[in-house]
């Protein structure tokens, strides 16, 4: 079955019954990286990922992985780490230096998937405050991070990073806790991975997937900038 070519002057997608099995989840291609595609896109439980010099490629594989924010999974290292309080966690101080970040070159692949068009569509998202960061830092050295797409009541986790030890299951850990004091009921983590399995992560089949989505993405958005409202030495104690 051939993937649908999207053009310039509709933001529809097929339906996500139409995707591919292999590659799993490929639905359709082209189009632009424009805030209402992206927000169509995720609308319906799909994302962009492709490489520099490619059309964009957009996805809904079946299944997906995803992370109820009540279940984050805290090994006992990640538990002295937190209790230390070595770190300073915050939200939406420095999204475009998180997204700098998380593009960079890692030592398992080259190249990477947020490409220049990428990270400018993702920093327009955070200037309307659907893109949001979370950032931890080790004095004034930003050291772990991530970024994501936030509609209703589901945070949609894109990419991230870590420069020490630990330090993006740091801002995972803390997203968690903050999107469940505010209600958030999913988060949404794209491709399954082992090591978010390791952190509580499950997958969940597609046609459940888009239902939930359908149900949360019509809830009351959380406008405005983000702020860290939980407590960090708190949160050491929970564990």
């Amino acid at each position: 079955m051939p993937v649908t070519w999207l053009d310039g002057k509709s933001f529809d997608f097929p339906a996500i019954d139409k995707a591919l099995t292999d590659p799993d989840g490929l639905l359709a291609a082209g189009g632009d990286l424009s805030v209402n595609r992206l927000l169509a896109a995720y609308r319906n439980g799909i994302f962009p990922w492709y490489e520099e010099g490619y059309p964009i490629l957009w996805w809904s594989p079946d299944p997906r992985m995803v992370l109820l924010p009540s279940q984050i999974h805290v090994a006992r290292s990640l538990r002295k780490l937190i209790r230390k309080n070595s770190y300073e966690v915050t939200m939406d101080r420095d999204f475009e230096n998180v997204i700098r970040n998380c593009a960079g070159s890692r030592p398992y692949c080259s190249g990477t998937w947020i490409t220049k068009a990428m990270q400018a569509a993702y920093n327009d998202l955070h200037r309307l405050h659907y893109a949001h960061s979370v950032e931890v830092w080790h004095g004034d050295r930003l050291v772990g991070g991530l970024y994501g797409v936030a509609l209703g009541q589901i945070f949609f986790a894109e990419s991230m990073f870590s420069h020490e030890n630990n330090t993006s299951k740091l801002a995972l850990v803390f997203l968690a806790k903050q999107l469940q004091a505010w209600n958030f009921k999913l988060i949404d983590c794209q491709i399954i991975s082992n090591h978010l399995r390791t952190l509580g992560a499950a997958t969940m089949g597609r046609t459940e997937f888009y239902q939930r989505v359908q149900n949360l993405v019509g809830k009351p958005d959380k406008p405005d900038r983000w702020q860290l409202e939980i407590n960090q030495q708190r949160v050491g104690y929970e564990f």
